[in-house]
């Protein structure tokens, strides 16, 4: 699918809010492309995420990924669209099809398009989360210039709004990978799967988001052993708690000259 693809026109009509009586203008104003994609991993389970769909390979890849039902690429005997609708269900078959249902540090942590609804044992899950690794150690102007290069790459946020952003990046700050979509989780689990798919690691990186910070966005990074969040608005409470749990460094409100570090500071050098 290509960019344009994701891209409707909408009818709508342009008031004045600070003059009566002004006449509404007619236009068509560009929205971005909301749909539901399956992810139906055979004899596991299915998983239905409203999202933008312009790379479902990569965002199921990425998806099984974070998610821990899957640690690599070798633990999937087969990943692909559905032929007879391939922009709305994704066929996973696993090697190893049995699921892990009791042991909780694999089990489904979250299920992106609803949040934390239904989950039972949460604390449990979350304290099996690994800890993250410690190989990166950034300067802090890559904190910005992350930034800078992924709010570059948002082709769609440009042309429609509506849009969340996520990218992966190195010690260097390199974005090795990044995606957009309508929901915050979907654009990180495209990046992850990018990333992989690309037959890089996300282990030792850092990411870029362009939103808040909730639980579930730390989870799926600890998930992908990803190290640094970087992000433009704010940690949830349970995001700093488990961003401490689990060592990785937390840091948001990262705009123009300025970030708050929350959580493991040792992994960027203000040197810059």
């Amino acid at each position: 699918m290509s960019p344009n693809d994701t891209i409707l026109k909408a009818p709508a009509q342009r008031i004045c809010t600070c003059e009566a009586g002004a006449d509404p203008v007619e236009e068509s104003v560009s929205v971005v492309l909301e749909a539901a994609v399956t992810i139906d991993v055979q004899r596991v389970e299915t998983y239905t995420l409203l999202c933008t769909p312009d790379d479902n390979v990569a965002l199921a890849t990425g998806f099984l990924h974070s998610e821990g039902i899957v640690d690599s690429l070798d633990e999937i005997a087969s990943l692909e669209p559905c032929k007879d609708d391939p922009e709305t269900i994704v066929r996973v078959r696993l090697k190893d099809p049995i699921p892990r249902i009791d042991d909780a540090g694999r089990n489904l942590l979250i299920v992106s398009s609803c949040g934390l609804c239904g989950v039972e044992g949460l604390d449990a899950r979350l304290e099996a989360l690994p800890t993250v690794g410690n190989s990166l150690c950034i300067d802090c102007c890559v904190l910005r210039e992350a930034g800078e290069k992924l709010r570059g790459r948002q082709t769609l946020f440009e042309a429609c709004g509506g849009t969340h952003a996520a990218g992966i990046f190195d010690a260097e700050g390199v974005l090795v990978a990044h995606a957009e979509d309508t929901g915050r989780h979907n654009a990180l689990d495209k990046a992850i799967g990018r990333c992989i798919r690309s037959g890089l690691t996300p282990a030792g990186c850092g990411v870029v988001l362009s939103g808040r910070v909730s639980l579930e966005m730390v989870a799926k990074c600890v998930r992908a052993g990803i190290e640094l969040i970087s992000a433009i608005s704010a940690p949830t409470s349970l995001a700093v708690e488990l961003a401490e749990r689990t060592g990785l460094t937390l840091c948001a409100f990262v705009r123009e000259d300025r970030a708050t570090v929350f959580t493991h500071r040792h992994r960027v050098v203000t040197t810059c």
